[in-house]
């Protein structure tokens, strides 16, 4: 039931949210070509102090446009970067399993930032977004302090089950609570094999690797998140790690006011 849930949640992520400023925003719509020779699709819009937006699982950078979070953003003067991880959207979409191993999609961010001159930045990520943001704080100096919302610390064991169920269902093996994931990623004309490659490939980060995080970290999680506690557990495992609960389930969160507040409060104050 929870995954199904979990799923429900991917595609009301989808759903507009009335977002007004966002829309009439003028964005650079470019691509970058990253290590691997894979291209990425990217948008800056704005000129201030740059922060990254990470998307989660079945959505696209576009997903963040629907959020009061990208309209604060703005408002108040940043620099908002988004990008489509390889495997969604505009991107390039390998079907190679090897194509997602070892932090790919890490480095793809990370040439993107060189690739714009940014040599600081601050990084926000949602569900499967957070778990490549954990890689950035461990990998990248740049990052000077980051969010990661809507994850718990169940993404820190390698064998853990969901992303297993998600790679199984995606892979044609019959898994009866997420029949309707695969139905809507197929409907959708979304790219099933390579949504199945990027959970084989989708990266750890250990307790170990967790506790040598010495940036600030806001973890954020709502209320009535099924899939995933309030982070409370997560912002723990890191030295500077904070902690902030909104009400909300998995889907509300993300493009709720309370959220783009205490985002926007963490960024300013770090």
């Amino acid at each position: 039931m929870k995954l199904f849930l979990f799923f429900l949640a991917v595609i009301c992520l989808q759903m507009p949210s009335g977002s007004a400023s966002a829309d009439n925003a003028t964005d650079s719509l470019q691509y970058f070509t990253s290590f691997d020779g894979t291209r990425i699709h990217y948008t800056v819009t704005g000129t201030g102090a740059p922060v990254l937006l990470v998307h989660g699982f079945i959505v696209n950078g576009d997903s963040w446009k629907k959020t009061a979070l990208y309209d604060s953003l703005l408002v108040h003067g940043y620099k908002v970067i988004t990008l489509d991880l390889r495997g969604n959207g505009a991107s390039d979409h390998p079907h190679d399993s090897l194509a997602y191993l070892n932090d790919a999609e890490t480095k793809d961010i990370m040439g993107l930032m060189t690739w714009l001159n940014i040599n600081n930045y601050q990084a926000v990520g949602y569900s499967r977004g957070s778990i490549i943001v954990s890689r950035l704080l461990v990998l990248d100096a740049r990052v000077r302090s980051a969010v990661m919302g809507g994850m718990g610390t169940a993404f820190t064991n390698p064998a853990w089950p969901r992303r297993q169920q998600f790679y199984e269902a995606l892979s044609g093996k019959e898994v009866p609570e997420l029949a309707a994931m695969v139905k809507y990623v197929q409907q959708s004309g979304l790219d099933q094999r390579a949504l199945a490659m990027m959970q084989l490939g989708q990266p750890t980060t250990t307790p170990q690797e967790l506790a040598g995080v010495h940036q600030p970290v806001l973890v954020i999680g709502g209320d009535k998140d099924e899939d995933n506690d309030t982070g409370g557990s997560l912002a723990a495992m890191m030295p500077a790690g904070m902690h902030g609960t909104v009400a909300g389930d998995h889907n509300s969160v993300v493009r709720s006011v309370p959220f783009a507040e205490w985002v926007l409060d963490f960024l300013e104050k770090h």
